[in-house]
């Protein structure tokens, strides 16, 4: 349920739309987009193999960070924990900001009520009518100015990840019964879109096929990556499970294949529906619905998406404070980091600060950027779970290993040159993010991790 809850939400009711359509420093798929998430599974089964092994031989909270630990040494492992703060946080960013959007569109649809548009939209897509013309338009027209600059704070997005910190710092238990709820919710959502949508499509709208041409099928399978890490946050509540050595491995495999078929289902439905370069939006499916004329199901599409990506916001929420508990716990962090609530049980802190970042960014960030970023932070983190299932059989060849990688050591090979083949597909831009953050990270491990680390001690 954590994986299927992480991977169907914003991916499938928010950033599909995102990859169709194209956005200013990436072509759209079309409808091609079902080849570009065939893609993206394929090499996705490739890494969730080689993390089914690691994480049944080495089942510790954690996720990609405590696999590098083991597999690959610490300066690695630290390299790839401040990788995975891109993974988690800032792909919640994206999340909490398509939450919004849908929220708006739910709102509307049943009441009429809308919030004010600068109180929904970050700062950039204010000031900058190159990231998003239509709602520059509208905010320049109504946000109150300061020095010139157009004052924008994405309210429904701070308010939703403030009230998701509270509940998951009360408890595991309670967070986990609720997204249990949600999943079940979403998948019946997901398929009643694909079931009746599939009555009123358009086959011209799947002309052309790949409008872009295979430079954004491959790009939009680059992307769809922010889609699917939903099996990496299963890895992270290791230490949570009751089995983990069974449980991880299957959780990861089952949660990748349900979703992919609700993936290419969907794109089908929804490029059908409608053209591809109308989905530039952040509710993508309620935009198709409506278009198609139904207004009534568009509404309670709005509202199904809404329950839906509390969902991803709350595993994407639960994941990142324990990768902080892992390396605090390692002391490459801070010990408040691994300190536990007294009564909840809960890593509080770490939960509190991945709160209030996630709250606060979409304020600042653009969806676009959220999502590249995400992506590529994505696709470094399988190339180096990858790199150390091959370490690890190299250097403890003897080690109990529940859940073997079939086909080693093809598979992890074939997983990290088509993960680094993927990330090259990615604009340039991305790369310099990724390259400026590492060496940020770099920097507070020479200053902090390096001379508290369990190891600097021994």
């Amino acid at each position: 349920m954590l994986g299927v809850g992480a991977i169907v939400g914003a991916g499938i009711f928010s950033s599909v739309g995102q990859m169709a359509a194209g956005s200013p420093t990436s072509p759209g798929a079309g409808p091609a987009l079902v080849v570009s998430y065939a893609i993206t599974a394929i090499v996705c089964g490739l890494a969730a193999l080689c993390y089914a092994e690691i994480a049944a031989t080495v089942p510790i909270a954690g996720s990609a960070y405590t696999y590098s630990y083991v597999a690959l040494g610490e300066v690695v492992a630290w390299v790839i924990g401040w990788d995975l703060i891109i993974e988690y946080a800032v792909g919640n960013i994206f999340v909490a900001q398509s939450w919004a959007d849908y929220f708006r569109s739910f709102l509307l649809g049943a009441f009429g009520l809308d919030f004010p548009i600068w109180m929904a939209a970050d700062i950039q897509t204010a000031n900058d009518p190159t990231v998003n013309a239509t709602v520059y338009a509208a905010v320049a027209a109504a946000a109150p100015r300061i020095g010139g600059v157009a004052v924008a704070f994405n309210l429904p997005a701070f308010l939703v990840t403030a009230v998701l910190t509270v509940l998951l710092v009360v408890g595991v238990r309670e967070s986990a019964r609720f997204n249990t709820g949600m999943v079940i919710f979403k998948i019946l959502l997901v398929l009643l879109f694909v079931g009746v949508g599939a009555f009123f499509l358009e086959p011209a709208h799947w002309r052309p096929f790949a409008p872009n041409g295979f430079a954004g099928i491959k790009e939009a399978a680059a992307l769809a990556f922010f889609s699917y890490i939903g099996f990496d946050a299963v890895s992270t509540a290791a230490e949570e499970a009751r089995d983990p050595q069974r449980d991880l491995p299957r959780g990861m495999i089952a949660s990748l294949v349900i979703c992919t078929v609700l993936y290419i289902a969907t794109a089908a439905v929804m490029t059908g529906l409608v053209p591809y370069h109308d989905l530039a939006t952040g509710d993508p499916l309620a935009r198709a619905l409506r278009v198609a004329g139904l207004d009534a199901l568009a509404a309670f599409m709005a509202f199904g998406a809404v329950v839906a990506v509390t969902a991803v916001l709350l595993v994407f929420q639960f994941g990142q404070p324990r990768i902080f508990f892992a390396m605090s716990r390692d002391g490459l962090l801070p010990p408040v980091f691994s300190r536990v609530h007294p009564r909840f049980r809960t890593p509080h802190l770490g939960t509190i600060v991945t709160g209030l970042f996630v709250a606060l960014a979409p304020s600042f960030i653009t969806p676009a950027q959220a999502l590249e970023l995400t992506s590529i932070g994505t696709l470094f983190a399988f190339v180096l779970v990858s790199a150390g299932v091959i370490a690890l059989r190299v250097r403890e060849p003897h080690r109990p290993r529940p859940f073997r990688c079939p086909g080693y050591p093809l598979t992890p090979v074939a997983s990290i040159l088509v993960c680094v083949w993927l990330m090259w597909q990615l604009p340039a831009h991305n790369w310099w993010r990724l390259a400026i953050w590492l060496a940020i990270g770099l920097v507070i491990y020479g200053a902090y991790g390096r001379r508290h680390s369990r190891l600097a001690s021994m």
